[in-house]
């Protein structure tokens, strides 16, 4: 009885084995944020920034360091009047706090400047994982239409297969001349090439894809959403859409405005360049340095005048003077660099403008396009159908029935192509107006 069940399990966890894993386009998604190496080199950016956080404090800290040291000497010395001169051997040690501080205050703009660049950084990694996701989103429809073009292959091969058949029957009773059945074979030898073609297209589609993700090739994909001519916008986009109406185009340009991380980064970005101005013109004040040492020594033989123990303090003032003009380059450099920064802003914002322009023009072209190739995909099947059937009564000849399937398949094709086009512009739409993670972490 034992055996039969650990066979029945065996059998049950091999059969498990055979079939590859499915994964939708959120589970990608997900995946895809957790092993990119592109995105943990954008946190690992932002570990690094968090550290610069860490070394301005410390700068801010007192320094205390300990010192000793030891002399052994080759012989000890007197003087005349048997006055210790050299010993036979001295050690000494202590411990010493030191500070330093401009009276601009430099220390404290450094800091400051290093919490703007740990949310810059947080910026950047956002907008990383958005580019990351398009990617991602771009290799998922291409894996999908690719498969797509393949079974519009194999239903090629296979209608021109029949066609075939057909015409060598027909041929046998005189029908029809051999010409027909040698254009029929001529077709469906160039049908099973495309069909090869698309095979190792889908093949290659499938190894980006699980490159890009990090994943086994041994996968299957679940199409998110079905795909139709009377397909509408993603609950997101659509959402907006209606809240964005008479002018939607406008209202996506607001959302990216306030919404692209891009811009916040540089935004920040001018603030820390003011930042900079500060601390680099900072450079022509004094620097204060104080000290506190404790100190202790010891001789052998001590000599009657050691001082065994000392703890002083002080204060220093360093003034610059005259340095080549190196302060005056750097902060002219500072400030160059601010009003580049502030440059940068106003071109990526009319970049954004017209990023999210071309997306929703996209969007809207690729709905009217899919909707006129789902009408010529109905026409064309309507088309192939009735030829076909005149071909079988005599009616029609061979090149009416390859031109009849010629439009079906280029209609299936481009049908295909704007499907996936449209679902992708949607995904282009959300990137440009800044609310495509949001909206994937929302689903999680």
């Amino acid at each position: 009885m034992k055996k039969i069940v650990f066979s029945m399990l065996f059998i049950f966890l091999l059969a498990a084995n055979c079939y590859a894993v499915e994964y939708s386009l959120e589970d990608l998604y997900k995946i895809a944020l957790e092993r990119s190496e592109r995105i943990k080199i954008s946190e690992e950016d932002l570990f690094i920034a968090q550290k610069g956080k860490d070394k301005a404090a410390a700068a801010l800290m007192p320094k205390l360091s300990g010192f000793g040291s030891y002399t052994k000497y080759t012989e000890d010395r007197y003087s005349s009047s048997n006055t210790l001169i050299q010993p036979d051997d001295s050690k000494s040690w202590g411990v010493r706090l030191d500070q330093s501080f401009s009276l601009s205050g430099r220390e404290l703009t450094a800091f400051s400047i290093s919490k703007g660049n740990i949310e810059k950084n947080r910026f950047d990694l956002h907008a990383a994982k958005e580019e990351y996701l398009l990617s991602v989103s771009a290799s998922y429809y291409e894996v999908l239409r690719a498969k797509k073009a393949l079974d519009i292959a194999k239903a090629n091969v296979e209608r021109l297969t029949k066609h075939r058949d057909a015409a060598s029957i027909r041929l046998k009773v005189g029908e029809v001349t051999k010409t027909a059945l040698l254009r029929a074979e001529a077709e469906l030898s160039g049908a099973q090439s495309e069909e090869i073609k698309a095979k190792n297209a889908l093949e290659l589609a499938r190894a980006v894809l699980a490159r890009i993700v990090g994943i086994a090739r041994d996968y299957s994909l679940k199409d998110s959403g079905q795909l139709g001519v009377d397909s509408l916008l993603s609950p997101e986009t659509e959402l907006v859409t209606a809240g964005c109406q008479p002018e939607p185009m406008n209202c996506f340009k607001t959302i990216a405005l306030s919404e692209r991380v891009e811009l916040k980064g540089l935004e920040l970005q001018k603030k820390i360049g003011q930042e900079q101005v500060k601390y680099t013109q900072g450079s022509y004040w004094p620097t204060l340095s104080i000290e506190g040492v404790y100190s202790r020594k010891d001789e052998d033989p001590a000599a009657s005048t050691l001082n065994k123990e000392s703890a002083y303090g002080g204060l220093k003032i360093s003034i610059p003077i005259f340095e080549g003009g190196l302060r005056d380059a750097e902060v002219k450099e500072a400030e160059a660099r601010q009003r580049q920064t502030a440059l940068l802003y106003e071109d990526k914002k009319k970049s954004i403008d017209i990023e999210v322009e071309n997306a929703y023009l996209d969007l809207i072209t690729q709905k009217g396009i899919m909707e006129k190739f789902g009408a010529q995909l109905v026409f064309a099947e309507d088309n192939y159908k009735a030829v076909s059937k005149q071909f079988e009564f005599g009616i029609a000849n061979s090149i009416d029935v390859m031109d009849a399937n010629t439009l079906l398949v280029t209609a299936e094709r481009q049908l295909a192509d704007s499907l996936y086009n449209y679902k992708l512009s949607d995904l282009r739409l959300k990137r440009a107006a800044g609310i495509l993670l949001k909206t994937v972490s929302s689903k999680h």
